[in-house]
């Protein structure tokens, strides 16, 4: 992954996202992927699109590198990578601390379904454009 990101999100780590262990409990580090995703969705892509179109999670790739405790922050980053194929596209996120340190990096695949009949929909050279621009 290139250092060039689309989109930004911090994350601040509560009382209820910690674990035994003293820090983020891995489920949160798929919530907060889950989340700067459909975030960076909504504020780049026009209302028609996420009128029309919702997406779904089909894979996640996950490394888990470091940690945070109660009170620390993750700066997240996405951007969506490469061309999309069929109704799937792929995007990177990656949280890193204060100190720039990666702490979770992921590759996930989405599938976009049209948001009446929740089939999947090709995704368009026009729904991509925003994002393959860098957003």
């Amino acid at each position: 992954m290139s250092e060039s990101w689309a989109f930004e999100r911090d994350y601040t780590a509560g009382a209820e996202h910690i674990d035994e262990l003293g820090h983020v409990n891995n489920a949160e580090w798929v919530r907060w992927i889950q989340d700067i995703a459909v975030s960076h969705w909504h504020a780049v892509a026009p209302d028609k699109h996420r009128e029309a179109y919702i997406w779904v999670v089909t894979r996640h790739e996950i490394d888990y590198r470091g940690n945070i405790r109660e009170g620390e922050v993750a700066h997240g980053s996405t951007r969506v990578s490469g061309q999309p194929r069929g109704a799937q596209f792929d995007r990177e996120v990656q949280f890193v601390d204060d100190t720039g340190k990666v702490l979770v990096r992921a590759l996930t695949r989405w599938a976009m379904l049209d948001a009446k009949t929740l089939r999947p929909q090709r995704v368009t050279a026009e729904i991509a454009a925003p994002f393959v621009s860098g957003g």
